[in-house]
């Protein structure tokens, strides 16, 4: 794979991009371009690419949004070939894909130098390789910059929405919330005498790959934060997880995605009725944010504008409202993208 220069805007700073067009682009009998946005088989990639489609429509732009392409080797498959102009997706589960040797796991740089500036990383531990590892051979790297280096010759990734988190979240049962802090650094002296429930499957994100519960989560949250877990169950999705840590089965759990995406959302912890989020400041987790994946040259730079002012409004709250009203109860992901885009005057 070759290396494709990033439309990322660095401190705000709005990059040009190429201004040739691409095929990718289908002519309507006018000779005017119609920009196809591609979604994978979710709630959130529909709600995703609903939002891009009718954002750059409101630029003058022709746009259509290609549902249910399927898994992301199938939607990253058709931007290859031409079929659509782009997707949304998020950062970390790209970086994945497109280098799995990186071993990046802050938003960007800034974030990546903070970490590593105040964080006091756990103790060595024992890795299968049997080499010790700590938290600055771990090498904590930023997303944003390998996956603008991993983006294979003709794709370029535009700005991050920050304020969407959706990596793998660690939470307590109400009993263990009263009892243990809630950020992941405090709560590692405690992590033994937990019993922690890990999620599995894709009931949160469908086009995630489900998580392997040692190397995912065990070895993690050890590396970063000391946290050593030596009691753990597997349960075969996050509903499951959800009854576990409700009527106390296990004291805390780890799902696989933001627990805001869970059915009814994330409950109230202060009347005793769900979950209290820990805290990952050191991005045991990888971060995981919603990013626009792209034809390089395909969009101008008013059309780019546009997609950076939907990354700086997108929040996790919001998304994860419009995915959870689309999966369950089969609203309009065109309908509820448009009264978002109007709340927020995009």
């Amino acid at each position: 794979m070759g290396l494709a220069g990033s439309v990322r805007v660095t401190a705000r700073v709005l990059v040009a991009v190429t201004a040739a067009t691409v095929a990718v682009a289908c002519a309507t009998s006018d000779g005017e371009s119609t920009i196809i946005v591609g979604a994978g088989d979710s709630a959130q990639s529909e709600v995703v690419a609903e939002i891009y489609a009718q954002a750059l429509a409101r630029t003058g732009t022709r746009t259509t949004v290609k549902k249910h392409l399927g898994q992301r080797a199938d939607y990253l498959a058709a931007l290859d070939s031409g079929t659509i102009t782009l997707v949304g997706d998020t950062s970390g589960d790209l970086l994945t894909t497109f280098d799995s040797s990186s071993s990046a796991t802050a938003p960007d740089r800034a974030t990546a130098a903070s970490v590593a500036a105040h964080h006091e990383p756990g103790p060595p531990i024992d890795m299968t390789a049997g080499t010790p590892m700590t938290f600055e051979a771990r090498s904590i790297g930023s997303v944003a910059d390998d996956l603008s280096r991993a983006v294979p010759e003709g794709l370029a990734v535009s700005d991050f929405a920050d304020a969407t988190d959706l990596r793998p979240q660690l939470a307590l049962g109400a009993a263990a919330a009263a009892r243990y802090p809630a950020n992941a650094a405090d709560l590692a002296p405690h992590c033994g005498e937990l019993t922690v429930g890990i999620a599995g499957g894709r009931e949160l994100d469908p086009l995630r790959t489900p998580p392997d519960p040692q190397r995912d989560v065990v070895t993690p949250l050890r590396t970063v934060y000391g946290c050593d877990i030596t009691r753990h169950v597997d349960f075969p999705g996050d509903g499951e997880l959800r009854k576990a840590l409700r009527d106390g089965t296990v004291d805390a759990g780890v799902f696989t995605s933001a627990v805001a995406l869970l059915p009814d959302g994330p409950g109230d912890t202060a009347v005793g009725t769900d979950a209290a989020v820990v805290t990952d400041p050191a991005y045991a987790f990888r971060a995981q944010n919603v990013v626009p994946l792209l034809r390089q040259g395909a969009l101008d730079q008013r059309q780019i504008k546009k997609l950076n002012y939907v990354a700086g409004e997108l929040t996790t709250a919001d998304l994860a409202t419009m995915v959870r009203r689309v999966r369950d109860e089969h609203a309009s992901a065109a309908d509820l993208a448009r009264m978002w885009l109007d709340e927020h005057a995009l």
